[in-house]
């Protein structure tokens, strides 16, 4: 499922789209919220460079929106219809759950945005 040269393995892992040898990211750790979305300037490996044109991950807002409309629907079905949660409480757990899944959603996002224009090149591991 996440083998190399998928793009898949790239968003999930925030590698290299073109190569998928290195982290785009300086710090891994989602925990550092101040460095959650540091980026290197090139890939070390295959010499991509992330930021493609001025200004190109605000592309990756779209991407964020419908990840956490998404994230949301997915929050509510489970509180209101799966545990029977009142209206009020399903829509606290979904406040909730969006502040915690933050950093997740805002690297998944630009993850998905670049693999949306790069593609994996199987020559640059050689």
């Amino acid at each position: 499922m996440l083998k190399k040269g998928s793009k898949l393995n790239s968003i999930l892992t925030g590698t290299c789209p073109k190569c998928q040898n290195e982290s785009m990211y300086l710090d891994k750790n989602l925990l550092h919220l101040g460095s959650v979305l540091k980026m290197h300037e090139n890939c070390s490996h295959c010499g991509l460079k992330y930021q493609i044109e001025p200004s190109f991950f605000y592309g990756a807002m779209y991407v964020s929106y419908g990840l956490n409309v998404g994230i949301g629907i997915a929050a509510f079905i489970i509180s209101y219809l799966m545990f029977h949660s009142s209206i009020k409480t399903s829509f606290i757990i979904i406040i909730v759950t969006l502040i915690i899944l933050f950093p997740v959603v805002l690297r998944w996002s630009r993850n998905i945005y670049i693999n949306m224009f790069v593609s994996y090149d199987p020559k640059t591991n050689q």
